[in-house]
């Protein structure tokens, strides 16, 4: 649940949404840090290019931190007042930049950063890690899936060809449909099995990959049907013995 601080912010928002999300900002900024000319251009006011600079400072911190970041860490890493710092949170969430999370107890990155992450080609992983999955993909009747996790964005590594993701695009954008989103969601789970919200006929099975601090940096998953996966003991085990072995090629 949301603290009551975090609640309080969030009322006082709504109740006066068209204050600007920066304390002495000029009209434009509340509905959009960028104001629009009569004619349908775009222009920028006097002291809009700071308000930009401020939700851009907001936007990396959230990525720095990660999933679950409140406006009360936010504003304490930033050195800037709660209220502005819940105001240019709001705004980027209505600008799909950011999301709320569903228990409301903070932010994580939103669908428009992904999109953006996702122009980037990733580049493929070493050769040292390729042999590693390779090896797995070849030892089990199921597809082998790497992704890695960077700023709170899943990373498509390695998708296995002969057992493609259903939909590469949602699965890097929306962490809540695939196992490897949910370790993303909650890193301090040591796996996750999952059966696919997107193909009712699969199922997939995540361990993490995480560095020398604990944090996690990648995922690893297996991709077979449900009933394969209900009882995930001996698939469980492969898998984390692979996450074992990459581990140090990754971290």
């Amino acid at each position: 649940m949301a603290a009551p601080d975090e609640r309080a912010d969030a009322a006082a928002s709504v109740a006066d949404p068209g204050r600007s999300a920066v304390a002495g900002a000029g009209p434009g900024v509340a509905g959009g840090v960028i104001g629009s000319t009569a004619a349908g251009g775009v222009e920028l006011r006097a002291r809009q290019p700071k308000a930009i600079q401020h939700a851009l400072h907001v936007l990396e911190e959230v990525a720095r931190i990660g999933p679950g970041v409140t406006a009360q860490q936010v504003s304490r890493s930033l050195g800037m007042p709660r209220a502005t710092a819940y105001r240019l949170l709001n705004l980027l969430v209505q600008e799909e930049y950011l999301v709320r999370l569903p228990d409301l107890s903070g932010f994580a990155l939103g669908s428009k950063v992904t999109q953006l992450a996702t122009l980037v080609p990733t580049p493929p992983p070493p050769r040292a890690v390729r042999r590693v999955v390779d090896e797995l993909r070849g030892s089990v009747r199921a597809g082998v899936h790497l992704v890695r996790y960077d700023g709170g964005i899943l990373h498509i590594v390695d998708a296995d060809p002969d057992f493609p993701f259903s939909d590469e695009v949602r699965i890097s954008r929306d962490p809540h449909v695939s196992a490897l989103g949910a370790l993303l969601l909650d890193p301090t789970r040591d796996h996750v099995r999952m059966d696919s919200p997107i193909d009712r006929g699969r199922a997939c099975l995540a361990v993490p990959i995480r560095d020398d601090r604990g944090a996690l940096v990648a995922g690893l998953a297996l991709a077979s049907t449900p009933a394969r996966l209900a009882d995930p003991g001996t698939a469980l085990a492969t898998l984390v013995g692979a996450a074992d072995r990459l581990e140090p090629l990754l971290a």
